[in-house]
C-alpha cells in the first residue's frame, strides 16, 4: 500500500532531540513539543531559538501545568491521583515510589492529540485514514538504547504509526556526549537536558544545578514539594506514606545537595525514564 507519509519528531528540546531536529531537518515535516509548563527557563529559551531557525514547523500542545495540578492534587482532567513517581515514606521508615502516570498524561497523549487535531485535522473520535503513515522520530542515543525497547513495544499497538531512532542508526550512531559535541559548533548556547523541574528522577547533581543556576525553578520545586505534604490536600488523602520529591524523603529545602552531589548516586532519570519525557 502506498502511504501518505508524515515525518514527526517528538521534540523534548533537550540534547538528543535537538540533535535530531537539526540533523534531520530535511526529512522532518513537523516537530511536536508537549509542554508540561515545568521545564527549566533555559529549555524554553532554547525552544525559542529552534523556532527562529525557520526549520520544520514546531507545534506545541499541552494538557495543563503539571506543577499547579500537583499542588491542587488533581490531574489534567481534574481527577484525583498523584501523577509523578514521588517517593513515599511510611511510619516504619520504609521508602517506596508511586506509579508514574505523568508521561502518558502530559506527553504521549498530548503528542497524539496534536497529530490528530493540528496536523491531520481530524474531528473528535474520527479514525486516522488507512492511507496515512506517521513516522515518529525519537532522540534516543546509543548509551540509552534500551529506552527504545519500551517505545517499540508501545507502537506495536498503533497501526498508523512507526517509531524512528536516527541516533541508533548502525552506520551513524551517536552517544549523548557525541550529540553535545555535534551541537557545540551549531548552537550558540549550551543545550541542557529537558526534564520537568519537579521530576523525582533528578539525581543530586541536577538538583544542585537547579538550585544554583535557576533560582526561579528551584523555588517552584520547593513549593510543589511542600504541597505534597499539606495535611488534607487531595493528593495525599488515603496515602499510607508521606510524599517527597527526593529519595531521601526530606523536604528539598532542607537537603545539603552540595554534600550529596559529591557522593556517587544512581541516576534515576537514566535508569527509570523510558525516553518519552525529554531528551
Amino acid at each position: 500500500m502506498n502511504y501518505k507519509e508524515i515525518h514527526i519528531l517528538n521534540l523534548g528540546v533537550g540534547v538528543q532531540s535537538s540533535t535530531v531536529y537539526l540533523m534531520k531537518k530535511h526529512k522532518l515535516d513537523f516537530a511536536i513539543f508537549a509542554d508540561t509548563h515545568s521545564e527549566p527557563k533555559a529549555v524554553y529559551g532554547h525552544l525559542g531559538w529552534l523556532k527562529s531557525l525557520g526549520g520544520p514547523w514546531i507545534l506545541t500542545g499541552s494538557r495543563g501545568n503539571i506543577e499547579e495540578d500537583l499542588k491542587r492534587g488533581e490531574n489534567s482532567r481534574r481527577q484525583r491521583f498523584a501523577s509523578i513517581p514521588a517517593f513515599t515514606k511510611k511510619e516504619d521508615g520504609s521508602v517506596g515510589l508511586l506509579r508514574r502516570q505523568c508521561t502518558s498524561e502530559y506527553k504521549i497523549t498530548v503528542v497524539e492529540q496534536v497529530i490528530r487535531r493540528q496536523i491531520l485535522r481530524l474531528k473528535y473520535r474520527q479514525h486516522i485514514p488507512k492511507d496515512i503513515k506517521v513516522y515518529q522520530y525519537f532522540g534516543i542515543s546509543m548509551d540509552e538504547a534500551r529506552r527504545a525497547i519500551s517505545i517499540k513495544k508501545r507502537f506495536e499497538k498503533i497501526p498508523w504509526a512507526e517509531p524512528v531512532f536516527p541516533l541508533l542508526d548502525p552506520d551513524n550512531n551517536y552517544t549523548r556526549q557525541e550529540c553535545l559535541e555535534w551541537l557545540k559548533d551549531r548552537v550558540p548556547h549550551q543545550v541542557q537536558r529537558s526534564a520537568c523541574v519537579v521530576c523525582p528522577y533528578h539525581d543530586n547533581k541536577e538538583w544542585l544545578s537547579i538550585k544554583e543556576n535557576d533560582p526561579e525553578s528551584w523555588d517552584r520545586a520547593v513549593e510543589t514539594d511542600r504541597a505534597l505534604r499539606i495535611p488534607g490536600n487531595i493528593i495525599n488523602r488515603g496515602m499510607k506514606g508521606t510524599l517527597y520529591l527526593h529519595r531521601s524523603c526530606l523536604p528539598l529545602d532542607e537537603i545539603d545537595f552540595e554534600k550529596l552531589a559529591r557522593e556517587p548516586q544512581m541516576n534515576l532519570f537514566a535508569t527509570e525514564c523510558d525516553g518519552l519525557c525529554g531528551n
